[in-house]
């Protein structure tokens, strides 16, 4: 690109941001996306499969941290002289309260993000260990699911899941037992997204809008 060339686009691109001007769009022509978290009673279907993304890489620093908050200090999660010296694994392993923690929390978005309750951990096993740097990738099966017999508006989701590292190796098994709505709970509560406030207009946003 010539020097004079690029002066041009360089004054242009300010010029065309000064002209850029909000404008209030028709309701007819705006399209609300709800964005989904968690699923009711309906969408589950024994088998499937829900593949969590994305994956976290945990660092020592998250490991030290989680330790220090619950209290756990022992040192082969703490002290990486300890790891290397006397134990078999010849370095610090991430807790397993941590490892189960993430594979939990990822799960949440595809299983549990409406849950009215958590009922059950049924089983919880660590089959390998979890290292400073690994990432941790997590999948949940659906193993099966069913009705309330005291109220008809929820019912209850069984599923196991897995916890692999990047090579693949499996680390952490669990099942639950989750209540969790049907539809016509979410709807006597607000859809998709009960308790959303909706934004009010003033003097700095007036409204829906677009770049004119």
């Amino acid at each position: 690109m010539s020097p004079a060339t690029f002066a041009q686009v360089r004054c242009l691109v300010p010029r065309q941001l000064l002209t850029l001007r909000y404008r209030r769009l028709p309701l007819a022509a705006v399209t609300t996306h709800d964005r989904p978290f968690g699923r009711h009673l309906e969408d589950f279907e024994v088998g499937d499969i829900y593949k969590h993304w994305p994956g976290k890489t945990v660092t020592e620093y998250d490991d030290h941290l989680f330790c220090l908050l619950t209290m756990n200090h022992h040192p082969l999660h703490l002290d990486t002289n300890y790891a290397q010296e006397t134990t078999q694994f010849g370095q610090n392993v991430v807790v397993g309260n941590y490892v189960y923690s993430i594979l939990l929390g990822m799960s949440v978005p595809d299983i549990s993000g409406k849950a009215i309750a958590n009922l059950e951990i049924e089983s919880l096993r660590h089959v390998a260990p979890t290292f400073h740097g690994d990432t941790l990738y997590g999948e949940t099966t659906v193993l099966d699911k069913w009705e309330s017999t005291s109220k008809d508006d929820r019912g209850v989701v069984h599923v196991e899941t897995i916890g692999y590292k990047q090579d693949g190796t499996i680390v952490c098994i669990f099942r639950r037992k989750v209540m969790v709505p049907k539809e016509n709970y979410l709807q006597a509560r607000g859809g998709e997204q009960p308790g959303r406030p909706t934004p009010v207009p003033d003097k700095n946003w007036p409204g829906p809008a677009s770049p004119a």
